[in-house]
């Protein structure tokens, strides 16, 4: 199986699992187990499969939020509500998200959360902490809850990868942005807002960037960065398609075949912001 396989099926597992952050039911869920806030919300929940960690563990498992914005979320959240609390409430919200936006049939449901758990059992849980604590979590029992566990599990997968491919090549988490703001043609803004980084976090990692030779002088990236920017793509593509190879070809095409329509759906619902700090490609209508 080629990598790009692992980059298609992301763009459609990524609108499914992105609900726990944007849907209005995941934000209810959270401010009704306690959480203060969308952010507390969203580490909370995102790192409550690791247990009532510290915020020294989020930062580095998250990688490329400001450390003084995971503190003011964490260790405060645990007091607030227990990871097991959080665990449940994301799961049943994220679920009615998907049943709100994006109802899906009950076999075809059955279907992909066999084909996914199957995925999600091939993979190496080595230097992948929050995959690993998102695939030890008991199987919800509701299948829609199920399918959005194993979309997330492998989601965080893919992240983890990334994560060690961007570290490997010497990047932290503001130069990650910036290179790729710079790539993609993003505003900085909504990066810098969205993972607290500053007007001078941001120019001291453009200089730094500039200084390898990365960007030009006007913030541009140079030809050395652009070829950065597509290894680490095609380096974290290569390692995420891995567990992808315990499917046939037949099962990988029903897998696509099944879940775009339903990442279809959940995009075309509004729910998720474009553009996004998630790095999601704005939805294109379908031939």
């Amino acid at each position: 199986m080629e990598a790009a396989f692992a980059r298609t099926v992301w763009q459609v597992l990524e609108p499914l699992h992105a609900v726990t952050y944007f849907a209005p039911e995941s934000r209810e869920a959270n401010r009704a187990v306690g959480l203060r806030g969308f952010w507390m919300g969203y580490f909370a929940a995102r790192a409550a499969p690791l247990g009532a960690v510290t915020a020294g563990v989020v930062e580095a498992v998250f990688f490329n939020f400001h450390p003084a914005m995971v503190r003011r979320a964490i260790p405060d959240a645990w007091g607030l509500a227990t990871p097991d609390a959080v665990l449940r409430a994301r799961t049943e919200a994220a679920a009615a998200a998907l049943r709100r936006t994006a109802p899906p049939a009950k076999d075809a449901v059955a279907e992909l959360v066999l084909l996914l758990e199957r995925v999600v059992a091939a993979a190496d849980g080595a230097g992948r902490p929050l995959f690993a604590a998102n695939r030890g979590l008991p199987a919800p029992e509701d299948r829609v809850g199920a399918l959005w566990q194993a979309a997330t599990a492998l989601r965080e997968h893919r992240g983890d990868g990334h994560v060690a491919v961007l570290t490997a090549e010497g990047l932290d988490g503001c130069e990650a942005h910036v290179l790729f703001a710079a790539c993609e043609g993003l505003p900085a803004g909504i990066l810098q807002e969205n993972r607290g980084w500053s007007a001078q976090d941001w120019q001291a990692a453009a200089d730094r960037l500039a200084a390898r030779g990365l960007l030009d002088g006007g913030g541009h990236p140079t030809a050395e960065g652009r070829s950065l920017r597509t290894h680490v793509e095609a380096r974290t593509d290569e390692l995420a398609v891995r567990p992808y190879r315990a499917l046939t070809r037949t099962e990988a095409i029903r897998l696509l075949d099944t879940l775009t329509p339903m990442a279809d759906q959940v995009l075309a619902s509004g729910v998720i912001p474009f553009p996004n700090p998630m790095g999601l490609p704005p939805r294109r209508p379908r031939a």
